[in-house]
């Protein structure tokens, strides 16, 4: 299956240009830009970032970018930074745009059935203020900057970003990429997902028992709804009651699984366990990562040497904000599915949401049966009130 690989450079919008892509029923993946690619790429893109191309620690365009001759979008940082690299010059100019600005089109087929003036959202310091060789401008801002460039029949840059609600006609921009730059042909269903990702855990797991902990969120209930139409009764589903969970979440819980998904539910009360190891701690990541940890030893202790997997609800938003790399977005916390878990532990994860927004888990979720009730809770984190709640965690009376 042909993928759109966008390239993450850091700007807040890098999940938002992802899911446009899949809704335009075309797979997408974002990677960080030292990471290597695998299976067949169908597109790249290049995302908007923070930083100047002209920087000291400026982020690089990868060597097998350009190599693969693949179509190619740069947008914001991902334009100059092509720019750049083919021989233009981007420098710092008197005029900054940043907000709703109005662009003049020109011509092409990136623009098929655009109008000639449309506003766009902004956000740049540097411009390309000399073009690489053969080269040319397909749009201006009313500030006379370049605001869309054709490198190529098949490289594209953006200053703008068309991922954004701000950009009138971004989606079609995008879509016009996709469709008449690329050629690219609609393959992402979440249908076909759920089949295919039934087929894959039957063969991960085979005869074998796996261990999922359930927090009657909607990324572990349909996470365990997923597995268990795969390898049935071989999923033990666990409940652990750390004593920091919603008013009545324990017996919420297993009404939930037991009766209205007929999955056998465990419940583990460790509160006095949690609470002792979270004593005097008062920094919300210190507490994720605590709870992160115990988490796992409580499992361990349950699952003995019966169980070899461990299946976590782990969505593709925790994947991407909690990337340890630093080189491209702040990293503002460590999510529980992701970052709190600790080096050794003694089952293979098993993450079979790790690529899915959460709108499409919720979809999945439909498609599987689960209740909207459930699928639409109110969100709540895995350490609950010990990061909902700053200070220290105490003990019950």
């Amino acid at each position: 299956m042909e993928k759109v690989i966008i390239i993450d450079y850091g700007s807040q919008y890098t999940q938002l240009l992802a899911r446009r892509i899949r809704e335009s029923k075309i797979y997408s993946e974002v990677i960080q830009f030292d990471e290597l690619p695998d299976g067949e790429i169908g597109a790249i893109i290049l995302s908007g970032g923070p930083k100047s191309v002209n920087a000291k620690d400026a982020l690089p365009l990868p060597n097998w970018v350009l190599n693969s001759e693949k179509p190619i979008l740069g947008v914001c940082y991902g334009l100059q930074l092509l720019a750049k690299k083919l021989g233009g010059i981007v420098e710092k100019t008197e005029i900054s745009e940043y907000g709703k600005t109005e662009i003049n089109i020109y011509d092409d087929p990136i623009f098929k059935n655009i109008p000639k003036n449309i506003i766009t959202w902004m956000s740049h310091g540097d411009s390309v203020v000399s073009l690489p060789e053969n080269s040319k401008v397909i749009a201006k801002t009313n500030n006379n900057i370049y605001a869309a460039i054709k490198f190529s029949e098949n490289i594209y840059g953006l200053q703008f970003h068309p991922e954004v609600k701000h950009t009138e006609f971004g989606n079609d921009i995008i879509k016009n990429f996709l469709f008449n730059i690329a050629k690219l042909k609609k393959n992402w269903s979440l249908s076909n997902f759920i089949d295919e990702k039934i087929a894959e855990i039957k063969n991960q797991i085979k005869d074998k028992k796996a261990i999922i902990a359930l927090s009657g969120g909607v990324d572990s209930s349909v996470a365990a709804v997923l597995v268990h139409k795969a390898i049935g009764e071989n999923l033990k589903a666990v409940f652990v009651n750390h004593g920091l969970l919603r008013l009545n979440e324990e017996t919420e819980v297993k009404r939930i699984f037991n009766d209205l998904l007929g999955i056998n539910l465990t419940v583990i009360d460790a509160q006095e366990r949690f609470l002792n190891k979270l004593k005097d701690i008062t920094d919300p990541e210190k507490k994720r990562k605590i709870i992160g940890e115990e988490f796992i030893r409580v499992f361990e202790d349950e699952a003995k040497k019966d169980f070899e997997f461990f299946i976590q609800g782990t969505i593709y938003s925790d994947v991407i904000e909690s990337a340890a790399s630093g080189k491209s977005t702040a990293k503002i916390k460590s999510h529980h599915n992701v970052g709190g878990l600790p080096e050794e532990i003694n089952f293979k994860i098993i993450e079979p949401l790790k690529y899915l927004f959460k709108d499409e888990v919720r979809k999945i979720g439909e498609l599987l049966g689960i209740p909207k009730h459930i699928l639409y809770r109110h969100p709540f984190p895995g350490p609950g009130l010990a990061i909902r709640i700053i200070g220290k965690s105490l003990k019950k009376n």
